[in-house]
């Protein structure tokens, strides 16, 4: 109860900061990139016409397209989360559902809110409640009033709120008809296609922590229903040859006609251990084998095949056969220090010593159950089965079946065997799939990649990534003349492009996208050489970092090992980096340690003890730096903060550090720091609770180098905060992105108000100011990359003391083009100025243009809103005034229009005894 008036509160507060934001309008564009798109969650597809589907992203929100996936429209911009588990729709009334709260467990699986109804087609929703449902897996709709939820729950911590749900009254009231524990949720639902009461739930335990996973338990299990959902039995009780017991994982279902009944699809993430494998006597050695290796019989090992797997393994030089020898037999070393030289979070993402997927069918409705197939279906989910897990079958030949991992597998024989269809413009990582029961081989596929579509069974596919979906961790700017934005996204690498990026089509005819690619894996933070922005330092997942000359394609791998011996450096999943504004030559690294380099990365020193906690055992990297600043007033004044809450300063470049942490809430994230660009005393703070499943929102400053934290508006309530940035141009402005959009606030943290009501209420990971143009760039986790005009910011005292402002227009370049039309084809040519501009209150305004002499030339209404916004002038001339400029019949434009000359004018904005002006030139080329 107490959660449902948490909850209502934060709708409540976010309605209120954007209905009072002065910035509600404020211009903006998204500015890409598009190519890349970003996770699919899930596909609704109209079977009578497959051109008409819908489109769940992880954190991108509902898109729909009716023409084939050639172009798509967003649906659900402006409700309180845009991360979707499943949409389901009622084709015959058009009814849309929604689960919000991605069910795939991942580091950036954001946190629903219920579940959400349309009955006009997206044009608006209705909030259906089931709020601490937090990941939904499916949505079944069984007619226009009743729908059976499966609800997997908090990814974080424990709560009652999981199982199956149902509701007959439209979403107006739900009963939970399955609960198994309060870690077990249900993942996965389908409905036998010949008798709607019959159901099967896969449940699913799962305890996610900061610092490890536990992917199964002996919770998981299929559950049957035989009368549409109301009651459910277990059907995976250990007598059936369906595996039981703590090594159960995820499981995918699926339900297909065949003749005299149906079968049922499980695929199954088995976390139960392979038997060891006997090692072959002309084997090399094996990194475990160092694991349990007695010193003596270290001493024993042939030097040879030693120094062969110090080789292939990249030990330095250094280390020597002998050395190494010497050290072990004196117990300056052990024989396991040189297993875990070498391991780290990145291998171990992909060791595979569990089962992992299995396929398993039944066809008498769960009773029995069939392993598809012998051995092992490697590669399919190495170790992270707990992001994949769906299973789709034809409904022409029950026999073919289609699995889902990292690659999409397609099997004839029931899952015997299987052939790969992830094809070559298809990207890895798949997680929905539909296929089409009245043309055999069309299938439509979501993956982290967006949406392909296939006719031939997946032998090719075609890709329809046209929405601005990228799911941005970074981002950051060169400062070039016409400047370069770069980013780091979720599984789909590092990007560059030009910040006047327009999107289009045009690059098909090219073959030039506005954004190249310059790394793959999860891409990460990105930093600039100020002195050759070719010289760009980028990675991907665990700190796997790169100094690149994009200038000649070369590459050179920075990231420092321990020293053999020492216990290895944790790295974070977005390892943070730093190149020094005072020496261009100057990089940090932050593993659990900080780690400087003086010669552009090509050698580091440990600059700090441990600035974490220690960390924790777990099979996730944790004590881990998150975060790192260093004071552009001050040489040598860094701060780091970790994701375990710790937070440090030195003042003398690493020589001794003071903990900051004393006054913080503890064990909180630290999602980024931020000395002041301003005042050598000030920095900013922001932690992260989301790991805690704590939605609240901690923004701290301090005024006294961390030594006293001050809490920054505490009714500011928006979510997780992810980053706080400071203008470099106006002390006290601050931006907040958080998990629902991004904000600011004028008077240094005290009232934040949203930025920009055009911009969909979308997670926001990063945002940057170029400072040059004086543009806001906004790194969004699934849309994509934001760009905002913020130069009105250096006026916007005078523009609230005057109540009505119009900011500076800048020079016009004239041109002969104007209001000329080509052919008869083509529509004319027409400019258009767009007019910043300030107003205290929303009303009809007079707008008119003058003369520099202060004739009028042009004069209209224009209706204001309140605030920060734009408006068009597409600078014509009014005919009645045409004679000021010494303008004839024959200066008429071909569109019939008559249009500034050059020369020198003033536009002034009045409304209400409030004047405002500014003057602009039109220039000719």
């Amino acid at each position: 109860m107490l959660k449902n008036i948490i909850i209502a509160c934060f709708l409540l507060i976010g309605l209120q900061i954007s209905a009072q934001s002065e910035f509600a309008h404020a211009p903006i564009e998204n500015v890409g990139p598009t190519v890349q798109s970003g996770r699919v969650s899930d596909i609704a597809v109209n079977p009578d016409d497959p051109t008409k589907f819908y489109v769940a992203y992880a954190s991108g929100g509902l898109w729909y397209t009716d023409n084939n996936g050639t172009s798509f429209s967003p649906l659900f911009d402006k409700e309180k989360v845009m991360t979707i588990g499943d949409v389901a729709v009622n084709w015959k009334t058009g009814d849309i559902w929604i689960g919000t709260g991605e069910v795939n467990s991942s580091r950036s699986s954001y946190a629903g809110n219920g579940v959400y109804k349309s009955t006009d087609s997206g044009k608006s929703w209705q909030y259906l409640g089931l709020p601490e449902s937090h990941h939904i897996g499916r949505i079944i709709l069984q007619d226009n009033n009743t729908a059976i939820v499966a609800v997997l729950g908090h990814l974080y911590t424990s709560n009652k709120e999981r199982g199956i749900y149902k509701t007959t009254d439209g979403g107006a009231s739900w009963t939970q008809t399955l609960y198994v524990n309060d870690n077990a949720g249900a993942v996965d639902l389908s409905a036998d296609p010949t008798d709607a009461s019959v159901l099967y739930a896969a449940i699913w335990e799962r305890d996610r922590k900061a610092w490890n996973f536990t992917e199964s338990g002996s919770g998981s299990g299929i559950y049957k229903s035989t009368d549409a959902g109301d009651t459910w039995n277990l059907i995976t009780d250990g007598s059936n040859k369906f595996p039981t017991g703590t090594g159960v994982g995820r499981i995918g279902l699926d339900v297909v006609p065949r003749e005299n009944g149906t079968r049922v699809y499980a695929l199954l993430d088995n976390y139960d251990r392979r038997p060891a494998e006997n090692k072959k006597k002309d084997e090399g050695i094996k990194k475990d084998d160092f694991k349990t290796m007695s010193i003596s019989e270290f001493d024993r090992l042939d030097d040879e095949k030693l120094g062969a797997y110090l080789k292939d393994n990249g030990f330095p030089e250094k280390y020597k056969v002998s050395k190494i020898k010497s050290q072990v037999k004196s117990g300056k070393l052990k024989p396991e220090d040189i297993a875990y030289y070498t391991e780290n979070a990145n291998s171990l993402l992909f060791d595979t010593p569990v089962i992992g997927a299995e396929l398993y069918y039944s066809d008498d409705m769960g009773k029995s159950w069939t392993r598809s197939h012998e051995g092992y279906i490697d590669n399919l989910y190495n170790s992270y089965g707990y992001y994949f897990g769906q299973v789709r079958s034809y409904t022409q030949d029950y026999k073919k079946v289609v699995i889902m991992g990292v690659p999409i597998l397609h099997s004839e024989d029931s899952g015997k065997t299987y052939k790969n269809i992830n094809g070559e413009n298809v990207h890895v990582d798949h997680h929905a799939l539909w296929i089409n029961p009245n043309r055999d081989g069309h299938m439509i596929n979501g993956n982290d990649g967006g949406i392909n579509i296939s006719y031939d069974h997946g032998e090719t596919w075609i890709k329809c990534n046209s929405p601005s979906v990228g799911q941005f961790y970074y981002i950051n700017a060169d400062n070039e003349k016409n400047y370069n934005i770069y980013g780091g996204l979720q599984d789909n690498g590092v990007w560059k492009g030009s910040n006047n990026y327009r999107s289009g089509v045009r690059w098909h005819n090219t073959g030039q996208y506005p954004y190249k690619s310059i790394m793959g894996g999860d891409g990460m933070q990105v930093q600039i050489d100020k002195r050759n922005s070719d010289i760009v330092y980028t990675g991907f997942q665990f700190g796997n970092y790169f100094r690149m000359d994009l200038g000649t394609n070369g590459r050179k791998y920075i990231t420092p090992k321990h020293e053999l011996g020492d216990r290895p450096y944790r790295w974070n999943w977005q390892s943070p980096i730093l190149i020094s504004s005072h020496n261009q030559d100057i990089v940090y690294l932050g593993s659990n340690k900080l780690l400087r380099s003086m010669n552009q990365g090509n050698d580091f020193d440990e600059i700090s003890k441990d600035l974490t906690n220690g960390g924790k055992k777990g099979d996730v990297p944790y004590g881990t730096l998150a975060s790192i600043d260093e004071s552009k007033l001050k040489f040598g004044l860094i701060y780091t903060g970790s994701d375990d809450g710790k937070v440090w300063r030195t003042d003398d470049g690493g020589n001794s550090w003071t903990d900051l942490s004393a006054g913080l809430p503890q064990n909180l994230w630290v999602s980024r720091i931020q000395a002041s660009i301003h005042d050598e005393s000030t920095v900013y703070l922001s932690l992260n609770a989301y790991r805690n499943d704590d939605f609240n929102t901690y923004l701290y400053k301090s005024t006294d180098r961390g030594a006293n934290w001050e809490r920054l508006d505490q009714s500011f309530q928006m979510g997780p905060a992810n980053v706080i940035k400071e203008d470099p141009s106006n002390a006290g402005v601050l931006y907040v992105g958080t998990d629902h959009g991004c904000f600011i606030s004028l008077d240094d943290g005290s009232n934040f108000v949203r930025f920009s009501e055009e911009m969909p209420y979308v997670p926001v990971h990063d945002v940057v100011v170029q400072a040059e143009a004086k543009d806001l760039l906004i790194g969004t986790h699934g849309r994509s990359i934001y760009k905002s005009d913020i130069s009105y910011l250096d006026n916007m005292e005078a523009a609230k003391e005057n109540g009505l402002y119009v900011f500076d227009i800048g020079n016009v370049n004239h041109t002969d083009r104007w209001g000329s039309v080509r052919n008869s084809y083509t529509p004319a040519f027409e400019p258009t100025q767009n007019l910043t501009l300030y107003s205290s209150t929303a009303g009809e305004a007079k707008m008119k243009v003058m003369t520099e002499e202060g004739k009028e030339v042009y004069s209209s209404k224009v209706d204001l809103k309140k605030g920060v916004q734009a408006i068009e002038y597409n600078l014509n001339v009014s005919d009645r005034k045409k004679s000021v400029l010494k303008l004839s019949d024959d200066d008429k434009a071909d569109n019939g229009m008559y249009y500034l000359t050059p020369g020198k004018y003033t536009l002034e904005l009045s409304m209400g005894g409030k004047k405002s002006s500014s003057s602009f030139n039109v220039k000719t080329r």
